[in-house]
Protein backbone atom coordinates (compact mmCIF):
# COMPACT_ATOMS: atom_id res chain seq x y z
CA UNK A 1 0.00 0.00 0.00
CA UNK A 2 1.25 3.42 -0.87
CA UNK A 3 0.49 6.02 2.26
CA UNK A 4 0.86 9.22 2.29
CA UNK A 5 1.38 10.54 5.89
CA UNK A 6 0.42 14.57 6.57
CA UNK A 7 2.57 15.71 9.57
CA UNK A 8 5.21 13.89 8.68
CA UNK A 9 7.36 15.29 11.32
CA UNK A 10 5.13 14.98 14.46
CA UNK A 11 5.78 12.89 17.19
CA UNK A 12 3.24 10.12 16.07
CA UNK A 13 3.90 10.24 12.55
CA UNK A 14 7.34 9.85 13.69
CA UNK A 15 6.42 6.49 15.15
CA UNK A 16 4.03 5.52 12.70
CA UNK A 17 6.46 5.54 9.23
CA UNK A 18 8.85 2.89 10.42
CA UNK A 19 5.58 0.61 11.34
CA UNK A 20 4.27 0.89 7.96
CA UNK A 21 7.65 0.29 6.35
CA UNK A 22 8.83 -2.82 8.64
CA UNK A 23 5.45 -3.71 7.49
CA UNK A 24 6.05 -3.46 3.48
CA UNK A 25 4.03 -0.38 2.86
CA UNK A 26 5.80 2.53 0.91
CA UNK A 27 5.59 5.84 2.59
CA UNK A 28 5.43 9.46 2.30
CA UNK A 29 6.10 12.03 5.20
CA UNK A 30 4.65 15.55 4.16
CA UNK A 31 6.60 17.98 5.79
CA UNK A 32 6.75 22.03 5.51
CA UNK A 33 10.59 22.48 7.09
CA UNK A 34 12.82 21.31 4.73
CA UNK A 35 15.15 20.62 8.02
CA UNK A 36 13.02 17.90 8.91
CA UNK A 37 13.70 15.54 6.17
CA UNK A 38 16.76 13.55 7.46
CA UNK A 39 14.53 13.08 10.15
CA UNK A 40 11.70 11.42 8.22
CA UNK A 41 13.94 9.84 6.06
CA UNK A 42 15.37 8.13 8.75
CA UNK A 43 12.27 6.65 9.46
CA UNK A 44 12.17 4.88 5.82
CA UNK A 45 9.76 6.80 4.28
CA UNK A 46 10.39 9.18 1.41
CA UNK A 47 10.33 13.56 2.49
CA UNK A 48 8.06 15.32 0.77
CA UNK A 49 8.47 19.51 1.49
CA UNK A 50 5.34 20.75 1.46
CA UNK A 51 3.26 23.23 3.28
CA UNK A 52 -0.07 21.70 3.65
CA UNK A 53 -1.81 25.58 4.96
CA UNK A 54 -0.43 27.12 1.97
CA UNK A 55 -1.05 24.25 -0.89
CA UNK A 56 -4.05 24.96 -3.02
CA UNK A 57 -6.23 21.77 -3.47
CA UNK A 58 -4.78 21.08 -7.12
CA UNK A 59 -1.21 21.15 -5.92
CA UNK A 60 -2.93 18.55 -2.64
CA UNK A 61 -4.65 16.33 -5.93
CA UNK A 62 -0.73 16.26 -7.08
CA UNK A 63 0.57 14.99 -4.29
CA UNK A 64 -1.74 12.58 -3.55
CA UNK A 65 -1.69 11.41 -7.40
CA UNK A 66 -1.08 6.98 -7.04
CA UNK A 67 -1.57 6.97 -3.70
CA UNK A 68 -4.04 4.13 -2.00
CA UNK A 69 -3.80 5.60 1.85
CA UNK A 70 -3.43 8.91 3.73
CA UNK A 71 -3.09 9.69 7.16
CA UNK A 72 -3.72 12.99 8.77
CA UNK A 73 -1.56 13.82 11.65
CA UNK A 74 -0.95 17.58 11.30
CA UNK A 75 -1.79 20.29 13.45
CA UNK A 76 -1.13 23.83 14.46
CA UNK A 77 -0.27 22.85 17.60
CA UNK A 78 -2.57 24.99 19.36
CA UNK A 79 -2.07 28.70 20.08
CA UNK A 80 -3.08 31.02 17.61
CA UNK A 81 -6.51 30.47 16.46
CA UNK A 82 -6.45 31.75 12.83
CA UNK A 83 -3.92 29.04 12.41
CA UNK A 84 -5.72 26.56 14.48
CA UNK A 85 -8.69 27.04 11.50
CA UNK A 86 -6.14 27.13 8.50
CA UNK A 87 -4.52 24.04 9.32
CA UNK A 88 -6.69 21.71 11.64
CA UNK A 89 -10.18 22.55 9.43
CA UNK A 90 -9.17 24.33 6.35
CA UNK A 91 -5.92 22.29 5.13
CA UNK A 92 -7.16 18.96 6.64
CA UNK A 93 -10.66 19.33 4.21
CA UNK A 94 -8.98 20.04 1.51
CA UNK A 95 -6.94 17.02 1.89
CA UNK A 96 -10.23 15.42 1.85
CA UNK A 97 -11.43 16.43 -1.31
CA UNK A 98 -7.75 15.85 -2.72
CA UNK A 99 -7.68 12.92 -1.69
CA UNK A 100 -11.25 11.92 -3.02
CA UNK A 101 -9.93 13.64 -6.39
CA UNK A 102 -7.00 11.71 -6.87
CA UNK A 103 -8.89 8.73 -6.48
CA UNK A 104 -7.48 7.56 -3.12
CA UNK A 105 -9.57 5.31 -1.26
CA UNK A 106 -8.58 5.39 2.26
CA UNK A 107 -8.02 8.20 4.75
CA UNK A 108 -7.00 7.58 8.27
CA UNK A 109 -7.53 11.02 10.34
CA UNK A 110 -6.14 11.59 13.86
CA UNK A 111 -8.37 13.49 15.66
CA UNK A 112 -9.21 13.60 19.65
CA UNK A 113 -11.77 12.31 21.89
CA UNK A 114 -13.48 15.56 22.26
CA UNK A 115 -14.27 15.91 19.36
CA UNK A 116 -17.96 16.02 19.54
CA UNK A 117 -20.61 18.87 19.76
CA UNK A 118 -21.73 17.14 23.29
CA UNK A 119 -18.90 17.75 24.83
CA UNK A 120 -18.18 21.63 23.95
CA UNK A 121 -15.84 23.63 26.50
CA UNK A 122 -17.07 27.25 27.09
CA UNK A 123 -16.43 29.47 23.81
CA UNK A 124 -14.28 31.69 25.79
CA UNK A 125 -12.38 28.51 26.61
CA UNK A 126 -9.01 29.04 24.69
CA UNK A 127 -9.07 25.21 23.63
CA UNK A 128 -12.24 25.92 21.52
CA UNK A 129 -10.63 27.12 18.93
CA UNK A 130 -9.34 23.41 18.12
CA UNK A 131 -12.45 21.77 19.39
CA UNK A 132 -14.48 23.27 16.90
CA UNK A 133 -12.07 23.50 14.30
CA UNK A 134 -11.66 19.60 14.74
CA UNK A 135 -15.20 18.81 14.99
CA UNK A 136 -15.83 20.50 11.05
CA UNK A 137 -13.02 18.51 9.99
CA UNK A 138 -14.49 14.93 11.03
CA UNK A 139 -17.71 16.04 9.96
CA UNK A 140 -16.60 17.07 6.22
CA UNK A 141 -14.70 13.81 6.68
CA UNK A 142 -17.68 11.49 7.32
CA UNK A 143 -19.45 13.23 4.76
CA UNK A 144 -17.02 12.12 1.89
CA UNK A 145 -17.02 8.63 0.09
CA UNK A 146 -13.71 8.34 1.32
CA UNK A 147 -13.30 5.19 3.15
CA UNK A 148 -12.75 6.88 6.48
CA UNK A 149 -11.37 6.21 9.99
CA UNK A 150 -11.42 8.86 12.47
CA UNK A 151 -9.40 8.10 15.85
CA UNK A 152 -9.74 9.82 19.12
CA UNK A 153 -7.49 9.42 21.79
CA UNK A 154 -7.44 11.88 24.26
CA UNK A 155 -4.33 13.64 26.18
CA UNK A 156 -1.14 12.11 24.48
CA UNK A 157 1.67 10.81 26.30
CA UNK A 158 5.57 10.01 25.46
CA UNK A 159 5.05 6.46 27.20
CA UNK A 160 5.78 3.29 25.34
CA UNK A 161 2.46 1.73 23.62
CA UNK A 162 1.45 -1.64 24.74
CA UNK A 163 -1.06 -2.18 21.63
CA UNK A 164 -3.76 -2.07 24.27
CA UNK A 165 -6.56 -0.07 24.69
CA UNK A 166 -9.49 1.02 26.62
CA UNK A 167 -12.76 1.08 24.23
CA UNK A 168 -14.52 2.42 26.64
CA UNK A 169 -13.04 6.01 26.60
CA UNK A 170 -14.54 9.48 26.47
CA UNK A 171 -13.27 13.05 26.81
CA UNK A 172 -11.78 13.55 29.89
CA UNK A 173 -12.40 9.76 30.71
CA UNK A 174 -9.93 6.92 30.34
CA UNK A 175 -8.70 8.65 27.15
CA UNK A 176 -5.24 9.11 28.33
CA UNK A 177 -3.24 7.86 25.48
CA UNK A 178 0.32 6.88 24.54
CA UNK A 179 1.35 8.65 21.19
CA UNK A 180 2.89 5.29 20.29
CA UNK A 181 -0.49 3.20 20.74
CA UNK A 182 -2.04 6.12 18.14
CA UNK A 183 0.64 4.89 15.65
CA UNK A 184 -0.31 1.01 16.66
CA UNK A 185 -4.30 1.47 16.12
CA UNK A 186 -3.41 3.87 13.03
CA UNK A 187 -1.24 0.93 11.73
CA UNK A 188 -3.60 -2.01 12.54
CA UNK A 189 -6.73 0.20 11.32
CA UNK A 190 -5.75 1.35 7.36
CA UNK A 191 -5.99 -2.46 5.84
CA UNK A 192 -8.81 -3.66 8.37
CA UNK A 193 -12.13 -3.54 6.92
CA UNK A 194 -13.76 -3.55 10.65
CA UNK A 195 -12.35 -0.16 10.91
CA UNK A 196 -15.05 1.54 7.91
CA UNK A 197 -15.90 4.55 8.83
CA UNK A 198 -15.78 4.14 12.23
CA UNK A 199 -14.88 6.94 14.76
CA UNK A 200 -13.08 5.20 17.25
CA UNK A 201 -12.64 6.95 20.58
CA UNK A 202 -10.07 5.26 23.13
CA UNK A 203 -7.03 5.23 25.57
CA UNK A 204 -4.41 3.24 26.89
CA UNK A 205 -6.06 -0.15 28.57
CA UNK A 206 -5.76 -3.49 28.57
CA UNK A 207 -8.17 -4.56 25.31
CA UNK A 208 -5.60 -6.09 22.70
CA UNK A 209 -6.08 -3.85 19.12
CA UNK A 210 -7.04 -6.86 17.29
CA UNK A 211 -9.65 -7.96 20.11
CA UNK A 212 -11.19 -4.46 19.86
CA UNK A 213 -11.46 -4.17 16.31
CA UNK A 214 -12.93 -7.97 16.37
CA UNK A 215 -15.45 -6.29 18.76
CA UNK A 216 -16.81 -3.41 16.37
Amino acid sequence: MRVTIFGGHGKIALLLAPMLVEAGHEVTSVVRNPDHVADVEATGATAVVSSVEDADLAALTELLSGQDAVVWSAGAGGGNPSRTYAVDRDAAIRSMDAAEAAGVERYVMVSFSGATTDVLVPEDNPFRHYQDAKIAADEHLRGTGLDWTILGPGTLTLEPGTASVNPQAGFNDGDVTSRELVAQVALAVLQDPRASRQTLVFGDGDVAIEDWLASL
